[in-house]
C-alpha cells in the first residue's frame, strides 16, 4: 500500500511538474497491436472490423528489436494502431503528421526533397547520397531511400514513432529517431474483405484483402489497394486539377510453421504511383516579372494571387511517375529448452521514379523552362539477430548487418535559363555489428548497454555534360555509437529510466547541381552525429485504464548536415549541401489515454520543443535580406543563424482523439463515433529563416459517425476532414528572385487544405 502511495505521489510531482510547461499528450492503448493484427480493425482501406468489444490489453511494440509492454520499455516511443489510424483518417505516409506531436513531415513537388523531422531535426537536403536523419522501417527491414516510405500505409497492423538516436540498434540513418511500420499477418481462418471509399471532391479507393492458411503450417496474406484524387488546385492552362496522386499497390506475405522452433516469412511489395503538383501564388507583387520581363497579367492570366488562391497556369505538368518492387525474407529458428532465436532477415528493393516540373510555372511557349529526371535506387540488405528469453535476468540482442544501396540521377533543366544536365551515381556499402545488454541488478532495477561499430565505404560519379567535366570519388569511415541506462520500476505500473545515447549520419557527397572541382577536391561532407539525454516515466492508475507517460530530452548535434540556397549569376537559386554548424533540442513529450470503459477511450498526446542552432556563422541570406536584417558581406552575402529556430520545429504540437463504440438497442448492430483534432504551432519552413516561408500556428478537427455490425461483417462510416474549413501550407517557397527581386510566394497544399467529407465502407467475408 505504501508502495502504491509513493508511486502515485511522484506520478503526480512529475505530471504537475510536466504540465506548468505542456498539457498531458498520448497514445491509445486499449489493445495489444500485434494480436489485434489478427482480428483487424477496419483503417478505412482494409482489414477485417473489430469485434463488438474491446478488452483492456498491454500495448506491445518491438522498439528493441523485441516484442515488449510498452510501458516497460524505456524508449520514447509513440504506437498508433489501426483505430487511431481510422480516427485520424491516415492514408498517406504526410497524414502521420496528424498522430505523433513531435513528427512533422514537409511534402514537396518531389518525393526525393520531402523531409521528416522529429523533435526538430531532420533532413534537409536532397543530394541523392545523402541519407535520413529519421530511419523508416518496415516488417524488420530498413527502407534506406526515405522517399520510398511516401507512399500509401494500406494494411497497417500498428506504427511505432521512436524519438531520439536509435543509431545503436537501427544503424546510421536514424541519429534523430525512427518510424517502425507493422504489416498486419495472415489470418487464422480464411478470410476476405473488401472497401471503398469516396469524396465529394472527387476522391475515390478500394481494397481487398485475401488472407488464410493455404496448408497445414502455411499461411498467406494478400492486400491490393488503389486511391485516385484528382488534385485540389485548378491548372487554368487546360482545366485539368492538380496536386493529386494515383496508386495502386499490392502488400503479399507468406507465413510458413513447420514446427514449434521454426518460423519463416517471406514478402512481396509492389506499388505503381503518379503524383502531380501544383503551387498556387498566395502572394505576388503587381510588378513581380518573371524573369523581369512579363506581368503577372501575362504569365499567370485569369489567377487572383491571395491566402486562399487555389489556382495555377502551367503548361507542363508537375509531378512523378514511380514504381517500387521490395521483397523480404525472415526466417528464425528458437532453440529448445528455452534457449535464444537466432533470426536471419534478407530484403531487396529496387525504386525507379521520373519526374518533370514546369521551371517557369507558367504557360508561356517563348519562357517554355522545364525540368526532369530520372532517379533509381537498389538496395540489399542482409541482417543476423540473436535474441534472449525475455524474461531472463540477463537479457541481449546481438546482430551483424550488411547493406549495399546504389543511387543513380539523370537531370536536366532549360533551355532558357538556370540551364542544368548531368548524371551522377551515388554508392554505399555498409557493414556493422550491434548488441545491447539489459541486466537486472536486482528485482526492479535493470542496467543497460549497447553499442554498434561500422564500417562504410561510399563512392560517387558525375559527369555534367553541359561544362563537359566529369568527377568521381571514394571514401571510408569507422564509426561507432552506444547507448546505456538505468531502469527503475517502482511498481507493477509505475517505471522510471534515465538513458544516454549517440547518433551518427554518414557523411556524403553533394551530387546536385553546380558540382565542380571545387566540391570534388573538398571531398564528402563530414558525418553528422548527435548525443541524446533522457529522462521518462512510464506510468499506469485505476486499475491501468489511465496511462500517463512523461519523457525530458535533452540533444546536441554537431556538424549538421543541411542544404543550403546560392544564388547564381544569373539570379537563379542552386541548393548546396554542407555541415552548417550545430543544433540543441530539448523539451518535454507527454502521452496519456483514459479507457473510461469498453465502449468509450480518449487520448491525447503533446510535445513542447525547445530547439535553437547554436553556431551557424555563414549561413545563405533569404531573398531581399538587409543589412540590418542580418545579410552582411561585400561579394559574398551571408548571415549568423546562431540564435536562430531550425526550420520544421513547432514549439508546441498537440492531438487528441476520442473513439465511442455502443451497441443500437437490440439491433445487432454498434453505432460508432470518432473524433480527433491537431494543432501545431508556427513553423518557418526556410532554414535562413525567410519571413516569407512562415506558417502560423493552425488546429484540424476531423470526425466520423457510423455503423458497424456486432459481429465484424460490414462497416459503413461517413466522415468530415478540416471540419472547421481551416486553411494552412505544407510547405511554402519565396520565388522572388525568379521575378524580379518582387514579392512572389507559392504554397503547397495539403490533401485538407479545405474541408472535405466522404463515405467509407467495408465488408468482410467470414
Amino acid at each position: 500500500m505504501k508502495r502504491k502511495m509513493l508511486s502515485q505521489w511522484v506520478a503526480a510531482v512529475l505530471a504537475g511538474g510536466v504540465l506548468v510547461s505542456v498539457p498531458a499528450f498520448a497514445a491509445d492503448t486499449d489493445a495489444d497491436a500485434p494480436a489485434q493484427a489478427q482480428s483487424g480493425t477496419t483503417n478505412g482501406q482494409n482489414t477485417a472490423a473489430p469485434a463488438a468489444t474491446k478488452d483492456l490489453q498491454a500495448v506491445t511494440v518491438t522498439a528493441e528489436k523485441r516484442v515488449e509492454n510498452l510501458q516497460k520499455v524505456p524508449v520514447a516511443v509513440a504506437v498508433i494502431n489501426t483505430d487511431q489510424l481510422a480516427a485520424y483518417d491516415v492514408r498517406d505516409f504526410n497524414d502521420l503528421n496528424r498522430v505523433a506531436p513531435s513528427l512533422v513531415i514537409k511534402p514537396a513537388e518531389n518525393p526525393v526533397n520531402a523531409s521528416l523531422t522529429i523533435r526538430g531535426v531532420g533532413t534537409f537536403a536532397f543530394s541523392i547520397g545523402v541519407e535520413p536523419s529519421v530511419a523508416v522501417v518496415v516488417d524488420d527491414v530498413p527502407i534506406a531511400f526515405q522517399p520510398r516510405a511516401f507512399t500509401d500505409l494500406s494494411d497497417i497492423a500498428q506504427i511505432e514513432v521512436l524519438r531520439g538516436p536509435q543509431s545503436t540498434l537501427y544503424g546510421k540513418s536514424a541519429s534523430a529517431g525512427l518510424i517502425n511500420i507493422t504489416t498486419l499477418p495472415p489470418t487464422d481462418t480464411l478470410t476476405a474483405s473488401v472497401s471503398a471509399l469516396t469524396t465529394n471532391d472527387g476522391e475515390m479507393g478500394g481494397s481487398a484483402v485475401f488472407s488464410g492458411p493455404l496448408a497445414e503450417h502455411l499461411g498467406f496474406r494478400s492486400s491490393w489497394n488503389y486511391d485516385n484524387f484528382g488534385g485540389n488546385v485548378t491548372n487554368k492552362y487546360n482545366g485539368n486539377d492538380v496536386n493529386g496522386r494515383r496508386t495502386l499497390s499490392t502488400r503479399n506475405k507468406l507465413v510458413w510453421d513447420p514446427t514449434d522452433q521454426w518460423n519463416v516469412t517471406a514478402g512481396f511489395d509492389y506499388i505503381d504511383g503518379h503524383t502531380t503538383t501544383g503551387r498556387p501564388f498566395i502572394a505576388l507583387a503587381p510588378n513581380a516579372n518573371l524573369r523581369g520581363i512579363y506581368a503577372p497579367s501575362v504569365f499567370a492570366p485569369g489567377i487572383t494571387p491571395g491566402p486562399d488562391n487555389t489556382d495555377v497556369s502551367n503548361n507542363y505538368t508537375t509531378g512523378t511517375d514511380y514504381t517500387d518492387t521490395a521483397g523480404s525474407v525472415k526466417v528464425s529458428y528458437d532453440f529448445a529448452n528455452g534457449g535464444p532465436t537466432l533470426m536471419s532477415i534478407t530484403s531487396y528493393d529496387s525504386y525507379k521514379m521520373f519526374d518533370r516540373l514546369d521551371q517557369d510555372e507558367s504557360a508561356l511557349k517563348q519562357l517554355d523552362n522545364r525540368q526532369f529526371g530520372t532517379f533509381a535506387s537498389h538496395q540489399t540488405t542482409q541482417e543476423f539477430r540473436l535474441l534472449s528469453p525475455g524474461d531472463d535476468r540477463f537479457r541481449y540482442t546481438l546482430g551483424l548487418f550488411y547493406a549495399d544501396v546504389d543511387y543513380s540521377r539523370n537531370f536536366g533543366r532549360g533551355p532558357y535559363y538556370s540551364l542544368a544536365s548531368w548524371y551522377a551515381t551515388s554508392s554505399s556499402k555498409q557493414y556493422a555489428g550491434f548488441g545491447q545488454i539489459e541486466y537486472d541488478l536486482w528485482p526492479g532495477t535493470t542496467l543497460i548497454l549497447g553499442g554498434r561499430e561500422s564500417y562504410e565505404k561510399i563512392g560517387y560519379t558525375f559527369n555534367d555534360y553541359l561544362a563537359k567535366t566529369a568527377f568521381n570519388g571514394s571514401n571510408g569511415d569507422n564509426f561507432g555509437t552506444y547507448k546505456a541506462g538505468i531502469q527503475q520500476q517502482v511498481t507493477d505500473d509505475f517505471m522510471l529510466y534515465f538513458t544516454t545515447a549517440s547518433g551518427h549520419k554518414g557523411e556524403t557527397y553533394d551530387l546536385s547541381t553546380g558540382f565542380n572541382a571545387v566540391r570534388a577536391a573538398g571531398g564528402p561532407v563530414k558525418p553528422e552525429t548527435s548525443t541524446d539525454y533522457e529522462l521518462g516515466a512510464r506510468m499506469q492508475f485505476l486499475d491501468r485504464h489511465l496511462t500517463l507517460n512523461t519523457t525530458l530530452f535533452d540533444t546536441r548535434y554537431k556538424d549538421f548536415q543541411a542544404q543550403g540556397i546560392e544564388t547564381l549569376s544569373d539570379g537563379t537559386t542552386n541548393y548546396r549541401l554542407a555541415n552548417v554548424g550545430k543544433l540543441h533540442t530539448r523539451g518535454v513529450e507527454l502521452e496519456s489515454s483514459y479507457h473510461v470503459n469498453q465502449d468509450l477511450t480518449f487520448g491525447a498526446n503533446a510535445t513542447y520543443l525547445d530547439a535553437e542552432i547554436t553556431s551557424f556563422p555563414f549561413a545563405q541570406c533569404y531573398p531581399n535580406q538587409t543589412v540590418a536584417q542580418g545579410c552582411t558581406g561585400t561579394s559574398v552575402k551571408s548571415q549568423n543563424l546562431a540564435g536562430a529556430r531550425p526550420p520544421l520545429a513547432p514549439k508546441w504540437k498537440f492531438d487528441a482523439n476520442f473513439n465511442y463504440t455502443h451497441p443500437l438497442g437490440g439491433t445487432g448492430l454498434l453505432g460508432v463515433v470518432n473524433g480527433s483534432y491537431t494543432y501545431q504551432s508556427e513553423v518557418n519552413y526556410s532554414l535562413s529563416q525567410d519571413p516569407m516561408t512562415v506558417q502560423g500556428g493552425y488546429g484540424i478537427a476531423n470526425f466520423s459517425i457510423g455503423v458497424r455490425e456486432e459481429s465484424g461483417r460490414w462497416e459503413v462510416m461517413g466522415f468530415v476532414n478540416n471540419a472547421f474549413d481551416k486553411h494552412y501550407y505544407s510547405n511554402l517557397t519565396n520565388s522572388t528572385s525568379n521575378y524580379a527581386n518582387q514579392l512572389a510566394v507559392q504554397s503547397y497544399l495539403p490533401r485538407d487544405f479545405e474541408r472535405y467529407f466522404g463515405i467509407r465502407a467495408t465488408y468482410n467475408f467470414q
